[in-house]
């Protein structure tokens, strides 16, 4: 693994780590007892409760360390048992920890409003009031302790389970690869995205069919694990009284369904601008439609560079210097100086990219596959803006770190658009190069604002339907192609549809936070408008910005948006602002299409 992750421990299972582990495992204990035998809160347990939850946030602060620890390892090198087996451990000791979350849901749960406000502004608990707010609207609809402390117990053998399953057949999953001149190798999934985003439909093609050949030999397999995940959470909210499933992933969100409702009323109201991207690309292939293999299509242009990993590094810090010399600065610092990505593909890698950090070194690791690709540029872009908030947030306590993904999303896509914009105002890259460009920022688009539509109406309408049962591989693979049918309109070629789209994509099976998908549609529109807010305000905007990252563990989404900000994002206003200036790029390519690909026209 190229990066360092010594700053966690020396080595893997060494004596540091394993006294940290085990110090963790006795002081869960003992906290649980604590917990469990005080009454809930009142003016006279205060102290104790208060005792309570600054020992809870030490344990999140050293459990975060070491969670970011194993994830990175895990994902690193998914065949090796012995970090397997780690992160299977981790995920009970974080089970017997949310149990002490248990504890203060039946402590918050029935006191009385006065006792609850005053125990929220002790001079201890400053800066933790979003966090017990939190808590006490939880409480609210939490089922009996006993209830949940056997469902968080038969999480770690029950959902999360499922959840891991996924994650390892996914990982050692391969598949065979025909390219057009008869070529065959057989690759690793994690390989396969780089490939669908190749140039020559040919390849394209080929690794669709092919990946496609390999999920459909574990169909039942990811089957099963999909309609375990969400019958457990439907039976779950059953016994907790929610009235609908998206209740929580609005809770989760930290959004309200007004805001929700906004976004993609506006979505759906201007669905032809990232359809017109579509048409735009067919056009440039010299089609009339696109297939989904097609959305990541770059232009095909001869001789396209391939940018190795010093030359992505160079662009990156460069873009990000001119524009925004704090992020220029930490990049160059932090995540280059200090080794912090694993970026080199090899087998055994999980698919996909994060950045994880931990809360007690305060540093942050980025893990994806490089692939020499504009595509994957944009990626170490995206994943700095995360470890970039990270270390915006680095002082404050682990109790308002905790921001809900919508707002996460938000500085990993500005991380995108300072590096975008960036190299397009360079005036020393040719026309080709910002072509390829413009293509990536536009394709980029209807990605957010198509292809993940399309995974929370599917997971949206999957619910519905898992309420009455198990829906069949065969119900599943019908209900994706209506729905990419449905959001895309008629410029999806008939039969390019993706029927495995909901076996291929990871983000269904994560069970940590459900319709994990949406939160990306909002990061990406919310950064487009502060991104224009940041182009009109220059520097003198940076500092609202970096109130915006501060505060996004400490209010809901909406009260972060207008403190730092002023915009109201539950009006459908903002977002189609933010919809409708992908009409700009979307212009300057097809102006600049002709010259760099004359027989386009």
């Amino acid at each position: 693994m190229p990066w360092d992750l010594t700053s966690y421990f020396p080595s893997f299972n060494g004596p540091e780590m394993l006294q940290f582990k085990a110090a963790i495992q006795k002081d869960v204990a003992a906290l649980q007892r604590a917990a469990a035998a005080l009454p809930a809160l009142t003016a006279e347990t205060a102290p104790s409760w208060e005792d309570i939850l600054l020992r809870n946030e030490d344990l999140s602060r050293r459990m975060s360390h070491l969670s970011s620890y194993v994830s990175c390892l895990a994902s690193s090198d998914a065949r090796n048992e012995a970090y397997l087996q780690e992160e299977a451990e981790l995920t009970r000791t974080r089970a017997e920890l949310a149990k002490v979350r248990i504890e203060l849901l039946r402590a918050v749960k029935p006191a009385p409003d006065e006792v609850f406000d005053a125990f929220v502004v002790r001079s201890q608990l400053e800066g933790a009031a979003n966090y017990l707010n939190r808590l006490r609207e939880e409480a609210r609809r939490a089922m009996s302790t006993e209830k949940e402390i056997l469902a968080t117990d038969l999480g770690v053998d029950g959902m999360q389970a499922w959840g891991r399953l996924y994650d390892t057949v996914s990982a050692k999953l391969e598949f065979d690869m025909v390219f057009p001149d008869g070529t065959q190798k057989h690759l690793p999934m994690s390989q396969r995205r780089s490939l669908l985003d190749n140039p020559n439909r040919e390849v394209r093609r080929a690794a669709f069919d092919g990946g496609n050949a390999a999920w459909q030999s574990i169909e039942d397999t990811a089957a099963g694990a999909l309609n375990a995940i969400a019958g457990t959470r439907l039976t779950l909210n059953r016994h907790r009284g929610v009235d609908h499933f998206l209740d929580i992933a609005l809770f989760q969100a930290a959004i309200t369904r007004k805001t929700l409702d906004a976004m993609f009323a506006a979505l759906m109201a201007n669905l032809e601008i990232p359809r017109r991207i579509l048409r735009l690309k067919a056009r440039l292939m010299r089609r009339q439609t696109v297939a989904w293999y097609d959305l990541g299509a770059p232009l095909d242009l001869a001789g396209q560079e391939r940018l190795s990993w010093q030359k992505a590094q160079s662009m990156v810090g460069a873009a990000f210097a001119r524009a925004y010399p704090a992020l220029g600065d930490f990049f160059k610092g932090q995540v280059v100086g200090k080794n912090w990505v694993d970026w080199e593909p090899r087998a055994g890698k999980r698919p996909g990219g994060f950045c994880t950090s931990s809360m007690l070194s305060k540093e942050s690791r980025i893990f994806m596959t490089y692939n020499e690709s504009l595509g994957d540029v944009l990626t170490l872009a995206h994943e700095s803006g995360h470890a970039y908030h990270g270390a915006i947030m680095r002082d404050l306590r682990p109790y308002a770190r905790g921001y809900p993904m919508t707002l996460a999303e938000t500085a990993s896509t500005f991380g995108e658009q300072v590096l975008m914009n960036g190299l397009l105002d360079d005036p020393t890259v040719s026309d080709s190069q910002k072509a390829l460009m413009l293509d990536v920022e536009i394709g980029h688009g209807a990605i957010y604002l198509l292809d993940i539509p399309v995974r929370y109406e599917f997971e949206k309408a999957f619910y519905e339907e898992r309420v009455k049962g198990p829906l069949s591989v065969s119900r599943l693979k019908e209900l994706m192609i209506e729905t990419q049918r449905r959001i895309l309109g008629d410029v999806l070629e008939i039969g390019g549809e993706d029927p495995y789209f909901w076996a291929s994509k990871l983000h269904f099976y994560i069970t940590g936070i459900t319709f994990y998908n949406f939160p990306y549609t909002f990061g990406y529109l919310l950064s487009l408008g502060l991104y224009a807010m940041f182009k009109k305000g220059g520097a003198n905007f940076l500092p609202k910005y970096e109130a915006f990252l501060r505060l996004a563990g400490s209010d809901s989404a909406e009260n972060v948006v207008q403190r730092t900000v002023g915009q109201d994002i539950e009006k459908a206003d903002f977002w189609t602002a933010a919809i409708k200036s992908l009409e700009d790029p979307l212009d300057r390519l097809q102006a600049l299409a002709p010259k760099v690909l004359p027989a386009s026209e």
